[in-house]
């Protein structure tokens, strides 16, 4: 249902965009775009949010912490297998997009939510624009995978976070098709260096020195086998440093369900913490791992090593620069970079992701200013 109604005054914007939102990473992006884009008169911008995360520690927190006004739609869909979760916020979508009749659709990331609002868009026919597209880990059984490569078809204007993800849609043939490749940047170095100095700790006590991990890809966390590989590799972990994790709602049912005590084991389980709280705990950490894209960059922005449990990534270019470290999920595997990694300086001389500023190219070329 509509939340709130957008009031005009004479001069009346010249686009409106219809913003979809559905899960954490993109309410950091948003949060640093539709500031942006407030600075353009000509541009009225409208939220949609579908309710993929819905938990307030995922979802209602990273609106009140960083800014980002309430959504002007809330469509409280969430909780249901991959397909009948895209179909249902199509539905929904496509009521909203043709009461509003927007002249875009901007969409961010890879997640259901993504695709869900790039197909709505196109049969609609749309104009779409996707944040952070070009990106690819080549692994299709990745459900984030192909919600990305199918959101770049989609898509007419691509917004791109490096030059290795513009050079991936170039040959992917997508320049030639008319389609607009622009190099933004990451916008979340600009949420890096927006937020940072609003860090803050967590409830939580924490240890002098602590590995942050967090672990949520449904590929580790809904198979029992490789969850308890993992949760051996913690626990491992555990014997050399302290390892704190925030506990993502959906590994807290895998936990469960496995009967792991999650109270009575050495891996410090924490609640999900908001972004700023999470910019103080990798702010603090000694190295990091994850399963998450987001946090890899967020682990580079912050100049800490990362160690990545999953078998590829899409942020190739930390990989090959040696920030981060692809090591799958077997446990000794893990146990052994975390030992090889702990006292290695934190040397990092390059900027891999644009000057902290893609919110400015995005909303520039939006309002047709580039």
């Amino acid at each position: 249902m509509r939340l709130c109604q957008t009031l005009f005054d004479l001069n009346h914007p010249n686009m409106k965009i219809v913003t979809i939102l559905g899960a954490r990473p993109q309410f950091i992006k948003a949060a640093v775009v539709s500031r942006a884009l407030s600075q353009h008169n000509d541009i009225q911008e409208v939220i949609i949010h579908t309710g993929q995360h819905f938990d307030r520690n995922m979802s209602q927190l990273f609106f009140e912490e960083m800014g980002l006004r309430e959504p002007d739609y809330n469509l409280g869909i969430h909780g249901l297998p991959h397909a009948a979760l895209t179909g249902r916020m199509m539905e929904r979508i496509e009521e909203v997009l043709m009461a509003e009749k927007p002249d875009r659709v901007l969409v961010y990331g890879d997640t259901d939510s993504t695709l869900a609002g790039a197909l709505t868009a196109k049969k609609l026919h749309i104009p779409v624009a996707h944040v952070e597209a070009g990106l690819r880990s080549f692994n299709e059984a990745m459900p984030e995978e192909v919600n990305r490569v199918l959101t770049d078809r989609l898509s007419d204007l691509l917004f791109c976070p490096t030059e290795l993800a513009v050079r991936q849609l170039e040959a992917e043939g997508r320049k030639t098709a008319g389609v607009q490749i622009v190099m933004s940047g990451d916008v979340m170095k600009d949420a890096a260096r927006i937020f940072s100095p609003l860090m803050r700790a967590p409830a939580t006590p924490l240890p002098d020195r602590y590995v942050l991990c967090t672990l949520h890809r449904a590929e580790n966390v809904d198979n029992p086998q490789i969850l308890k590989q993992m949760l051996y590799a913690l626990e491992l972990t555990c014997q050399t440093i302290p390892t704190v994790c925030p506990l993502h709602p959906h590994t807290r049912k895998s936990l469960e369900a496995i009967g792991y005590p999650i109270d009575h084991t050495p891996i410090r389980f924490i609640e999900p913490v908001g972004y700023l709280e999470m910019l103080y705990l990798l702010n603090h950490s000694t190295l990091v791992m994850t399963d998450s894209g987001g946090l890899q960059k967020e682990a580079y922005y912050m100049r800490k090593y990362c160690i990545t449990l999953r078998n590829e990534t899409e942020w190739t270019e930390l990989a090959g620069c040696g920030y981060n470290h692809i090591v799958g999920t077997e446990p000794m595997n893990i146990l052994q970079t975390v030992q090889n990694l702990l006292d290695v300086p934190p040397v990092f001389p390059f900027e891999l992701y644009g000057d902290g500023h893609a919110a400015e190219v995005i909303a520039e070329t939006l309002g047709g200013k580039r």
